[in-house]
């Protein structure tokens, strides 16, 4: 049974990000992880999952043979009942403090050896306004330190978007980098099977490259804005969480979350 929540808001007001233990069972998860690498081994979805050849010059790059899997619940039933659960939406109902619109999903495979992801705010690529968007994201598999587990820096949720630095190629698969304010320093943020962290988009968050040999990092991520929203970008499509779909005016500058670099330069 997941871990009684009680009262959530506070600490998601003060440090802009929660953790709820347990949320999803063991069976639940294992049958996540067995529908995306049954998608994996049947090969490329376009626009959706498309994994790419090694290049005979670089290194070997785990992300090309596992590259995320974007909206994943556009094409598969058990990501969308995901996506739509009611457990997630009674808690972003209480963190958000209105009803809620789903406006996107992934999943990571993060493999052995793969590059993690910079600090970065979500909503810097979902473009939500007025407000910002709301991220659950939901581990599949133990999720630490060694294999590439979410660090967050508290506080930074209370900040306006920051102009990105460019990223260090060779440990983050995406180009935007945003350093921590003075002051504030990133936190790690371990997890089980089954424990959802729900975080505010304007919080600053990323991960380290996955330094095992074995263990696979996979987790299943989706983004909710408030039904107050008025704008999003054009990537993303809004729906109830009943499953039917909001059209919201087009904000600018949004696009995928995180913009890709290419495969890591030699060593």
């Amino acid at each position: 049974m997941p871990t009684v929540h009680g009262s959530l808001a506070p600490e998601f007001t003060e440090q802009g990000f929660t953790v709820v233990r347990g949320l999803f069972a063991p069976r639940e998860i294992e049958k996540l992880r067995a529908e995306f690498t049954a998608l994996h081994a049947a090969g490329p979805v376009p626009g959706h999952f498309e994994p790419k050849p090694q290049l005979p010059e670089g290194p070997y790059d785990p992300l090309r043979d596992h590259p995320r899997v974007m909206h994943p619940h556009r094409i598969n039933a058990p990501a969308r009942e995901v996506l739509l659960d009611p457990r997630l939406s009674e808690i972003l109902e209480e963190l958000l403090g209105e009803p809620v619109l789903a406006a996107q999903s992934m999943f990571y495979f993060k493999p052995p050896g793969a590059r993690g992801q910079a600090l970065h705010q979500d909503n810097f690529y979902l473009r939500v306004e007025p407000g910002t968007c709301v991220a659950a994201w939901i581990a599949c598999d133990r999720i630490d330190r060694e294999n590439g587990g979410l660090e967050v820096v508290p506080g930074t949720h209370r900040l306006d978007l920051f102009c990105p630095e460019q990223a260090d190629p060779d440990v983050s698969f995406s180009r935007e980098y945003v350093p921590p304010p003075p002051g504030l320093e990133p936190v790690p943020v371990d997890m089980d099977p089954g424990d959802v962290l729900f975080f505010n988009g304007s919080l600053v968050h990323g991960s380290g490259p996955n330094r095992t040999e074995d263990r696979f990092r996979r987790s299943f991520i989706c983004h909710y804005t408030g039904v107050s929203t008025e704008r999003i970008g054009d990537w993303y499509q809004t729906l109830t969480m009943s499953g039917e779909r909001v059209a919201l005016e087009e904000s600018t500058g949004a696009g995928p979350c995180g913009t890709e670099f290419g495969p890591p330069g030699p060593h």
